[in-house]
């Protein structure tokens, strides 16, 4: 095997390495970004769903209180608000979703799924969990969920959610007297879920990935390319001269040209001394035949 062929073997095997080492990191930096990415498309929803809810209490639900003996206005309810507004947003954007869902709710549309009733139980167990953040898998793509506990701080929602008797009539009246009752202070009843589609950002990650290792893959390529180069001129071609000027010699041709090597380097150094040796053979020999 000649020298080239071992160089570029030993280069080649360098280059797997470190494209190995190279996508490992990548891959993991991408996805980890990615997944930041839609941590923060969710914190901002849940920021916008805070906001509307206090919007809701500040603004809207004391325009409605002179209604309520009339009729019980929904809108007047903050995570209705929410919702409300999220179910608009999916019209644009299908796979984002938000829902306040509850155990035991009001509203029947507020009854958890399944996937979501796993999440209230085990934010039941662990009451002082702030949040709680599951992935799943569906036919659109992995979908990214961010769980908040919903807690009754407040005396005053359990006027309507103690016992029907204590409840607004026009409440009971549009929900019945079978759900949204029996609530308790200071316990999780549901969760506030905030879907973030996973597809969009690893769709993109993956693009980068491949992006910055088709750049690598093109910088060791021209790396091998100019090594090759370099070898060629600075060392196998050097070398060949003197292992041809060394077999002249071997041969008895003591009038064959001195080998020209340019430069200081260890092939110059290597040329010099075999002129050298070869100077001297011949100058022995002349003396021997004289």
């Amino acid at each position: 095997m000649g020298l080239r062929a071992k160089f570029n073997l030993v280069m080649l095997a360098a280059m797997l390495a470190g494209l190995g080492l190279a996508s490992a990191l990548s891959w993991v930096m991408v996805r980890s970004n990615a997944r930041s990415q839609v941590l923060n498309e969710a914190a901002i929803m849940n920021g916008q769903a805070a906001a509307i809810g206090r919007y809701t209490v500040s603004e809207i639900a004391p325009l409605l209180v002179s209604q309520f003996n009339r009729r019980f206005l929904p809108q007047s309810i903050p995570a209705w608000a929410a919702q409300t507004n999220f179910r608009t947003l999916q019209q644009g954007f299908p796979d984002y979703s938000f829902r306040a869902v509850v155990v035991n709710p009001t509203n029947p549309a507020d009854l958890p799924e399944d996937w979501q009733h796993d999440i209230i139980q085990a934010l039941q167990r662990e009451p002082s969990r702030k949040e709680i953040v599951t992935e799943r898998d569906t036919p659109a793509g992995p979908i990214l969920s961010v769980s908040r506990p919903v807690i009754i701080t407040d005396g005053a929602c359990l006027q309507c959610h103690s016992t029907p008797a204590a409840a607004p009539a026009t409440m009971v009246d549009l929900y019945g007297p079978d759900r949204g009752f029996g609530w308790k202070l200071n316990e999780v009843i549901g969760a506030q879920i905030v879907s973030v589609p996973m597809r969009l950002a690893f769709e993109r990650a993956d693009q980068t990935f491949l992006t910055v290792m088709a750049g690598l893959g093109m910088v060791f390529l021209m790396m091998i390319v100019l090594l090759n180069v370099l070898l060629h001129y600075v060392i196998i071609r050097p070398v060949r001269r003197i292992s041809a000027g060394a077999n002249e010699v071997s041969m008895g041709n003591m009038d064959a040209p001195e080998v020209m090597v340019r430069g200081r380097d260890e092939i110059a150094s290597l040329a010099e001394s075999f002129n050298r040796m070869r100077r001297s053979l011949a100058n022995t020999l002349r003396m021997l035949g004289e």
